[in-house]
């Protein structure tokens, strides 16, 4: 029963991009990040002071590690989801794990195996298929942004599996995580020509955006927390599913069938690298 807590929050995040991508025609992606930050941060200091948690962290060149790569991860996300297609944009944010697996070879000095670098090599092959001319000029950005995203959720990661060792509480990494968007995102709005108007129209966009990515966190965090890791890690993979589902039913999106067999590539590697690592740690997604 723990399993479906993933599927919720596979489901949730599926959502929160479906509020991204309407809201990208209201707000600019600096002002989407603020209220996915802010929305976030309320929910935070709601749940850390009904659970009797302190704020303060005793960790907190970790958290900033954390909040900043994790923050930029969300922006490139975000912009890439303004630009792509819905699938394609969260299937290129999925290639973290991946980018985790090099990470931890090169940084950590874990050790790839066979079965870990054939579904790394079958991932990457995923991602030029996916990234080939079926894309148009002015989409190109778009996927540079998605797959920075997944690169640079992998350096969030690294901080997460650090905070995690250290005993730090989920509820405050989020907090801090969602604080430190909130100011990125309010920054980068300020720097544009003109903040847009909240209207009756477009205020639920924002609810959604903020409530969806917060709920998704939580219910992500049970699931890891509750159930089996292996079983979480393949399961946060149906949100590839559900956006795609998404996507046709708002945008009547149709891919070639050349991006649909990278999908599934870039899926079935994710799922190959978490069964092949010894001791699969969960890949908590900076949205």
């Amino acid at each position: 029963m723990q399993s479906l807590w993933m599927i919720v929050a596979s489901f949730l995040f599926a959502c929160m991009g479906v509020c991204v991508k309407l809201g990208a025609a209201h707000f600019s992606t600096g002002e989407l990040v603020f209220y996915r930050g802010f929305i976030g941060l309320l929910m935070m200091l709601t749940l850390l002071r009904w659970q009797g948690i302190s704020y303060a962290t005793p960790r907190w060149r970790l958290q900033l590690s954390r909040g900043v790569s994790g923050t930029i991860a969300l922006m490139c996300y975000f912009f890439a989801l303004s630009v792509l297609p819905l699938a394609t944009a969260v299937t290129l944010s999925y290639t973290s794990p991946l980018f985790v697996a090099l990470l931890l070879a090169l940084g950590f000095k874990e050790r790839i195996g066979p079965s870990l670098f054939a579904a790394m090599t079958l991932g990457f092959a995923g991602v030029v298929l996916l990234l080939q001319p079926t894309l148009s000029p002015d989409q190109w950005a778009g996927a540079l942004a998605g797959l920075g995203s997944g690169l640079i959720s992998s350096l969030a990661y690294i901080s997460v599996r650090e905070l995690g060792k250290a005993g730090e509480p989920e509820g405050r990494t989020v907090l801090w995580f969602s604080l430190l968007t909130s100011l990125t995102g309010m920054l980068w709005a300020l720097t544009g020509d003109s903040l847009h108007a909240i209207t009756r129209d477009n205020a639920l966009l924002l609810l959604g955006v903020g409530g969806f990515g917060g709920c998704a966190q939580l219910a992500m965090t049970r699931a890891y927390r509750y159930g089996k890791t292996i079983v979480s890690a393949n399961l946060a993979y149906t949100t590839v599913i559900f956006s795609s589902l998404f996507g046709v039913a708002l945008w009547s999106e149709r891919m070639p069938w050349t991006s649909m067999l990278a999908i599934c590539l870039i899926v079935s590697s994710g799922v190959l690298a978490s069964l092949a690592s010894r001791n699969p740690t969960p890949v908590l997604k900076s949205d």
